[in-house]
């Protein structure tokens, strides 16, 4: 199945998978199966700021690029870049919150009409935004 990961997907999957619920880890074994899952690229970024901040835990024998590098590899994940409509949509009236990144992804999902998979709340209130979890 085809689908946009949240940033807290990916790391959940990668170092907390217990976290996850059950239609997430299906969702995402079928999509990685066939390589049909994709990410925000802001979501790269993300990463590295929770990691700069001290607000990732992992193991410290691997490094920030090795881990997000693996996620990608092993979900056969594709990096969205932030396109015209993408930025568009993120400033649309329909977001109720002012985070950039969560709009940006969500934004991504609304774009390329695809659902997100995410257990944010606010997130889960978009309009027009089917999510999965």
């Amino acid at each position: 199945m085809r689908a946009v990961c949240d940033t807290h997907v990916l790391l959940f999957g990668a170092l907390e998978p217990e976290r996850l619920s059950a239609e997430a880890v299906r969702v995402l074994a079928a999509g990685a199966e066939v390589g049909q899952l994709v990410c925000a690229d802001i979501s790269l970024w993300e990463i590295a700021m929770l990691h700069s901040r001290g607000r990732l835990q992992m193991p410290p024998e691997v490094g920030l690029v090795e881990l997000v590098s693996d996620i990608l590899a092993s979900l056969q994940m594709q990096v969205v870049p932030i396109t015209p409509r993408i930025a568009a949509v993120a400033q649309d009236s329909r977001f109720s919150h002012g985070d950039p990144a969560d709009r940006l992804i969500a934004a991504t999902a609304i774009a390329e009409g695809l659902p997100l998979i995410t257990a944010d709340s606010r997130l889960l209130q978009v309009p027009g935004l089917r999510c999965i979890w």
